[in-house]
């Protein structure tokens, strides 16, 4: 496979002290909440579209990827105003707009552009959308994180610790059913762990909330793992010495992020216990 970074995968080691770096960046911003976090979303959007342009256009831009990632930053920003209806409508619209623009210009996957598009602005505005819940906007953002983090380093563990029959090895040859109980059982501890710090009671539909999400996690890992296949790239850029682009961290989040977001509403939030 061809990588747009460029080279193989860097140590364990830079994985390590770019996480170390980019986890306080993330967790400072949830927790002041307001502007720093409506910035910090803003700014992952943008990468993540240039990453994805970049992605289904050979490494290039052009008039649709530079429209697409335009179009993102309108978007998140609308979602960061409160505006969650137009922002939803017009990442739609756009998509349209930029699969159309993508034809003309005679784009080689101009679908997968457009639709891509949409899977990285939705989660964005949602997260925010989440975030402004209640007071405990916060707790939930932070639940999510941590369900996405503990699912990759469970699932990471477990895969490279234990390896056996392989998980979708048409899709990502790396992963593995051991990896997938790992993240599952991760991110059931990290369930676990957000109930005793929030005092919830019972905490066992938390728990299984929880480790359900691991399920949805990984299948935004295994979509975007479809995407750099049918592309053939390794990573979506270099951007994360370790780690390959800000997408290929992400992408369990942009799968997890509406979930919640649909069991929230669904619900009225009472499917999240400390609402």
């Amino acid at each position: 496979m061809r990588s747009l970074a460029g080279g193989e995968r860097s140590s364990l080691l830079p994985r390590i002290a770019s996480a170390l770096v980019l986890a306080p960046v993330a967790i400072a911003a949830i927790w002041f909440g307001g502007l720093p976090f409506q910035l910090l979303t803003l700014g992952a959007a943008g990468i993540m579209a240039w990453e994805w342009a970049r992605l289904c256009r050979g490494g290039t831009l052009g008039r649709s990827g530079l429209t697409g990632i335009a179009v993102v930053l309108v978007v998140v920003v609308l979602g960061a105003s409160g505006l969650t209806m137009p922002a939803v409508v017009l990442s739609l619209t756009g998509s349209l707009a930029i699969y159309a623009l993508g034809r003309i210009d005679g784009d080689t996957a101009p679908s997968w552009l457009a639709a891509g598009l949409i899977w990285l602005a939705l989660p964005c505005v949602l997260l925010l959308w989440l975030s402004r819940l209640d007071p405990a906007g916060r707790t939930t953002v932070l639940w999510i994180f941590a369900i996405v983090w503990a699912t990759d380093v469970g699932a990471y563990a477990a895969g490279r610790g234990i390896g056996g029959p392989r998980l979708a090895p048409r899709l990502s040859p790396r992963k593995t059913w051991a990896g997938l109980i790992g993240g599952v059982f991760c991110a059931g501890l990290a369930g676990w762990s957000t109930g005793h710090f929030t005092a919830v009671s019972p905490v066992l539909p938390l728990i299984l909330v929880s480790a359900a999400l691991a399920i949805v996690e990984q299948f935004g890992d295994l979509v975007e793992s479809m995407a750099k296949r049918r592309f053939n790239v390794k990573d979506s850029s270099g951007l994360i010495p370790g780690h390959g682009g800000l997408l290929d961290r992400l992408d369990g989040l942009l799968t997890v992020v509406p979930a919640v977001a649909l069991l929230t509403w669904i619900d009225n939030g009472r499917v999240l216990a400390w609402r």
